[in-house]
């Protein structure tokens, strides 16, 4: 019963986004006015709201995104509608913050790269979402950019290096004026690799070793 529920609201928004788009040419308005009385609409009444505005963004991103690929739309313009809309939706439950941008940025990401869609041109639009959502609901423009970035990598993070390469490039910069402070999620696990030696070192330091030995017995010191 909860999977059809999914799939209705999935179906719903895409067919709702098609029609706007279909009627105005307006990617980012239809997508913005869409998804903000979508995601008021649906989280309205629920409980557990943390849990319900996840879920609700991830369905309405997924059927945001399937109805812009489907009519050839502006994946950059579709990213940014969706991170408005859905602060905008989440600003009735007082959910729209720095975790919710993030959050959407990464259901976006994930969504976009299923549907094999530019990861580039949706990071731009997520990052220029969030400043301008961040400018209308009196949030640190800077602080959503980062956000809307370290959503956008630690769904790239989990996809694979080449989305990540994507999204990365995509960041460098300023976007919209504001310059984007990366804070990647994945950090720690890429400075551990790093402190990991190779093979190639592990034996550098035993040739290392072993010439230290041969000059301490050539001068009579005891080896080690």
């Amino acid at each position: 019963m909860e999977d059809q529920k999914r799939v209705g609201l999935i179906e719903s928004v895409k067919d709702s986004i098609v029609h706007a788009i279909e009627g105005t040419g307006d990617v980012t308005g239809a997508l913005v006015n869409t998804v903000s009385r979508t995601v008021a609409r649906t989280i309205e009444g629920l409980g557990g709201i943390a849990t319900s505005l996840v879920h609700t963004t991830a369905d309405v991103t997924q059927g945001a995104i399937q109805a812009v690929m489907g009519v050839g739309g502006d994946l950059g313009a579709a990213a940014k509608g969706i991170v408005l809309g859905v602060l905008r939706g989440a600003k009735e439950t007082g959910a729209a913050n720095l975790e919710t941008i993030a959050q959407t940025s990464e259901s976006v990401i994930k969504t976009t790269a299923r549907v094999s869609g530019d990861l580039g041109m949706a990071t731009k639009g997520l990052v220029e979402g969030a400043i301008q959502g961040a400018k209308e609901l009196g949030l640190d423009a800077t602080e959503a950019a980062s956000a809307a970035a370290s959503g956008a990598l630690k769904a790239a993070g989990q996809i694979g290096a080449a989305a990540g390469e994507s999204v990365r490039n995509a960041l460098t910069g300023t976007i919209a004026g504001v310059k984007v402070v990366l804070k990647e999620p994945f950090s720690t696990g890429a400075k551990s690799r790093t402190r990991t030696p190779s093979r190639k070192d592990r034996e550098g330091e035993r040739d290392e070793f072993l010439q230290a030995r041969t000059r301490r017995r050539a001068s009579g010191q005891a080896p080690e």
